[in-house]
C-alpha cells in the first residue's frame, strides 16, 4: 500500500512537471509596444477562428443600427485605426449594434469590432470614437483573448494538480473539496482579476499609440474617459480588487503617464486637422451625414 502510494505520487509529479515544461517552452511571446512577456497556449489561427465564429453569433443575435451615416463614420475611423495597427492578416470589420442601454464596445480576435449605440451618448467627436476603437483593437493586437483562455487552462491544471496531490496524501474528500474551492477563489482574486486589470491598462496604453499613429490626438482620450467615468457616478461600483477593470481614477491617472509616449507617435504623423467636435449633433450625439474630412 505504501509502495503503491509512493509510485502514484511520483508518476503524478512526473506528468505534471512534463506538462509545465511543455507549457513554458511552447507558449512564451511578448505583447506589442509594451514588451510584456505572455504565456499563450492557444495558436494564433485558433484564436482568429474563435473570434470570427463569435462575431457571426453576435451578428445573428444583435440588430445593426439603422443609421447609414453612423455606420459609415465608424467604418471610416475604424479603418484608420486598422491601418495603424498594421495587421493585414486580420479581417477587420466595424459594426454599430442597436442597444441604447448598452454603453459598451468590443474587438474580437481578428479585428471584429462592435459598438453599441448606448455608448454614443459619451462620444462627441472622431477623436472620442478613435479612443474607443483603438482601445478595443489593442486587446486583439495584444492577443488578450488568447491569454485569458490560456490563464483559464492554467488555473484548471493547477486545480487538478492540487486535487491529485491531496488525494495522494490521503486527505479526505471534504477537506480536498474545501481546499480546491479556496484555490479557485484565490486564483480568481490573486491571479485572474489582476491579470484582467493589467490587460485593460495595457490596452489603454497601446490604444493611445494606435490612435496617435492614425492621426488622432491622444490627449482627447483623457477627456473621453473622464466623461465616461462621470456618467457612471450614480451606479454602484465594485471595489477595484473585485473588478476586471482598474478604477476610473486609476485608469485616467495611468493614461496620463502613457501620454508622452503616445504624443511622440502623434507628432510623427503630422495629421490633417479634423472638423470640430460640435459637428457631432443629433439623436444621442450621433454624427450627421457629412462628407469625410
Amino acid at each position: 500500500m505504501i509502495r503503491g502510494k509512493f509510485s502514484f505520487r511520483r508518476s503524478a509529479g512526473f506528468f505534471l512537471g512534463l506538462a509545465f515544461c511543455w507549457l513554458m517552452m511552447a507558449g512564451c511571446t511578448t505583447a506589442p509596444y509594451t514588451g510584456r512577456k505572455q504565456v499563450l497556449m492557444v495558436s494564433q489561427e485558433r484564436e482568429l477562428a474563435l473570434g470570427y465564429q463569435a462575431f457571426r453569433e453576435i451578428r445573428g443575435k444583435s440588430r445593426p443600427a439603422q443609421d447609414p451615416a453612423l455606420q459609415a463614420r465608424v467604418r471610416q475611423v475604424g479603418e484608420r485605426i486598422a491601418k495603424a495597427a498594421d495587421r493585414s492578416d486580420f479581417q477587420w470589420e466595424f459594426v454599430v449594434f442597436e442597444d441604447d442601454k448598452n454603453a459598451n464596445a468590443f474587438c474580437l480576435p481578428g479585428g471584429k469590432v462592435g459598438i453599441y449605440t448606448g455608448l454614443f451618448k459619451y462620444i462627441k467627436s472622431d477623436e472620442d470614437l478613435a479612443t474607443v476603437i483603438s482601445h478595443e483593437a489593442a486587446h486583439a493586437l495584444a492577443r488578450h483573448a488568447g491569454e485569458r483562455l490560456s490563464q483559464g487552462r492554467l488555473a484548471q491544471m493547477g486545480g487538478t494538480a492540487l486535487g491529485v496531490g491531496l488525494a495522494a496524501l490521503g486527505v479526505s474528500s471534504t477537506a480536498s473539496r474545501v481546499a480546491v474551492q479556496g484555490y479557485g477563489l484565490g486564483t480568481q482574486l490573486g491571479v485572474l482579476l489582476p491579470y484582467n486589470r493589467l490587460q485593460e491598462a495595457e490596452a489603454d496604453r497601446i490604444g493611445l499609440i494606435l490612435m496617435a499613429k492614425a492621426g488622432y490626438d491622444p490627449e482627447a482620450a483623457i477627456s473621453f474617459w473622464e466623461r465616461f467615468a462621470a456618467g457612471k457616478k450614480d451606479k454602484a461600483q465594485l471595489p477595484q480588487f473585485l473588478s476586471t477593470h482598474p478604477s476610473d481614477a486609476t485608469r485616467i491617472q495611468n493614461m496620463r503617464t502613457y501620454l508622452p509616449e503616445a504624443r511622440r507617435y502623434y507628432a510623427a504623423q503630422n495629421p490633417t486637422p479634423y472638423p470640430p467636435a460640435s459637428s457631432w449633433t443629433g439623436h444621442q450625439n450621433r454624427p450627421q451625414n457629412r462628407p469625410p474630412p
